[in-house]
């Protein structure tokens, strides 16, 4: 998809954190050529791998921009109203063609088999990071650098467009379908993203109280996973939800001890919003 488009799609997502957005002629506002460049391999990669693997049940190429890149990037924006840190890598016209290249099935049946057999001898492992999604000596070294989980990440939203608008952060993308992971890896190489961290696991493994952010959408039985999105967030850290209206009464009820934020509505959607809950400051909720 042509970078302009994308841009025209992502308008109303993109105004300032606060106040009212005017969108600018040529471009979304916040994102540069190079993010468009990114979002567009992004797109092509997605939508071959979803012919193989079923990441995600919309298919138009328009509607993945506004409904996923969309909400996510409208998210990344509240979370982190200023971008800071160095631009995200680039996304050359000549790494995209390849880097959309249908999905290596034979690699994945390997590791699906592989999965299996660590599963029956018990000895199942967290996969290590992707060489190319390994830290990197160019990104924030500093004990200030946010940590953000993205729990259930699918085919990488909100994980991955945030991690494009704030490329300072260490990210986890948390998603146990290993096909789906696989994805997830392919998706950092080609982006060239660092500081990536794909963990083909389930949540409830996972350290308690480990990240300054962590994120949750259009997961699965809600009502059950929205406590252990929430034991993972460190005290004083934001659980970032992006969910449906009717949901807000049961989020509330189900964490009486955050403290949540106004629900902030998603363009270009009737019910659909973001709610940001903060963990009390002390350890032990």
């Amino acid at each position: 998809m042509h970078a302009a488009r994308i841009a025209e799609l992502l308008r109303p997502f993109l105004g300032p954190a606060n106040g009212r957005f005017k969108p600018a002629l040529s471009e979304a506002k916040g994102l540069t050529t190079n993010d468009l460049a990114c979002i567009s391999t992004y797109i092509d990669l997605l939508i071959r791998w979803n012919a193989r693997v079923n990441l995600t049940a919309i298919r138009d190429p328009e509607s993945i921009v506004t409904r996923h890149f969309g909400e996510s990037f409208f998210a990344a924006q509240h979370l982190f109203p200023t971008r800071v840190g160095t631009a995200a890598p680039g996304c050359p016209a000549e790494r995209s063609s390849a880097a959309a290249r249908a999905p290596d099935m034979s690699a994945l049946a390997h590791s699906g088999r592989a999965a299996l057999q660590r599963r029956a001898t018990g000895k199942e492992e967290i996969p290590a990071l992707a060489p190319a999604a390994a830290a990197s000596d160019q990104q924030p070294t500093t004990n200030d650098r946010h940590t953000l989980a993205d729990l259930g990440s699918g085919a990488g939203f909100p994980g991955l467009p945030i991690k494009l608008w704030a490329p300072e952060i260490a990210l986890t993308l948390i998603e146990s379908n290993h096909k789906k992971a696989a994805f997830l890896r392919e998706v950092a190489r080609a982006l060239t993203l660092t500081d990536v961290n794909i963990q083909a696991a389930r949540a409830e493994t996972l350290t308690a109280a480990a990240f300054d952010v962590v994120t949750l959408r259009a997961v699965e039985r809600f009502a059950a996973t929205l406590p252990i999105a929430a034991r993972l967030v460190a005290p004083g850290g934001r659980l970032a939800l992006l969910i449906s209206a009717a949901q807000l009464d049961q989020a509330r009820a189900s964490l009486p001890r955050f403290s949540w934020t106004t629900p902030k509505p998603i363009p270009l959607s009737d019910s659909r919003v973001l709610i940001v809950a903060h963990r009390p400051s002390e350890p032990n909720l």
